[in-house]
């Protein structure tokens, strides 16, 4: 996952959902420029100026200033005086909250994920969907201080790893040609780049229950993938179990770390009570 760009191009672009949403007189458009402002902020760009999150989001720079102040009175942005630039402030993380404690799935699969993680002396994180992004509600790595940890928020293109595969290896068909159809016309670079792997990753979920994705977003790092049966809600949630290369011996991903995943995916799911 790349850092946004820190210079302007010579045009801004447009809002997506300027045309997505064209003509729905429904759609709240200021409501979607202030959320569009705060997805601006990343790990890597944490702070930002107005001119920055103009260049971000295509949208002109006295609106900008209008949403960041509005933002800021309300205290989803937090202003840096000397620097003249703004972050999220805490109520971003009084929004998120509420979301991630509702999810009975986290509770449950914590210590089946950490058993694993501990076992493979890697990390074991779950994802949800966020637009063409898998997003981890949950992670959790081995003692041995050798992984970092992806950290809950963390958000991963779909195409590019293996829990981006397993999750639309659990999608309906129609779904996963509707997903497929927004990353040709939003990403159409990634989708182009990957469509083997993710083609190949289907097809491997639907024969043994997992995927392997081979130092696609690290290239020291190598993942298994593993789709959950949806919720009652219909969330479709995916797991991965990623190790260090150099930790890892001759096909053990798919004789033993893939298995393994799928195993406690079942394990979670059994204790879920979904059948």
């Amino acid at each position: 996952m790349g850092a946004p760009a820190t210079t302007a191009p010579l045009s801004s672009p447009v809002p997506a959902y300027s045309y997505e949403h064209e003509g729905d007189r429904q759609f709240a458009t200021t409501l979607a420029r202030g959320l569009e402002v705060l997805r601006c902020f990343t790990p890597l760009e944490p702070m930002l100026g107005n001119k920055e999150i103009s260049v971000r989001t295509g949208l002109p720079k006295p609106t900008v200033s209008r949403l960041t102040y509005t933002l800021t009175k309300l205290g989803y942005l937090r202003h840096n005086m000397r620097l003249g630039k703004y972050q999220l402030g805490s109520a971003v993380l009084s929004i998120g909250y509420p979301l991630l404690a509702s999810m009975s799935v986290r509770q449950v699969a914590r210590q089946h994920m950490k058993e694993l993680a501990d076992h493979t002396h890697g990390s074991v994180s779950m994802g949800i969907r966020d637009r063409l992004n898998i997003v981890y509600i949950e992670s959790s790595r081995s003692g041995n201080g050798i992984t970092t940890l992806p950290d809950i928020g963390t958000s991963l293109p779909i195409a590019q790893g293996a829990i981006g595969r397993a999750y639309l290896a659990a999608c309906t068909p129609p779904e996963r040609e509707a997903l497929l159809n927004q990353m040709k016309v939003k990403q159409p670079e990634t989708q182009r780049k990957y469509k083997p792997q993710m083609d190949q990753a289907l097809e491997s979920i639907r024969e043994r229950g997992f995927c392997v994705a081979i130092g696609d977003l690290r290239h020291e790092i190598h993942a298994v993938g593993v789709p959950m049966r949806r919720t009652v809600d219909g969330e479709i949630v995916a797991f991965n179990c990623s190790v260090p290369a150099f930790m890892l011996k001759k096909g053990q991903l798919e004789e033993e770390i893939g298995p393994r995943l799928v195993a406690m995916v079942r394990n979670i799911e059994a204790a879920l009570g979904m059948h």
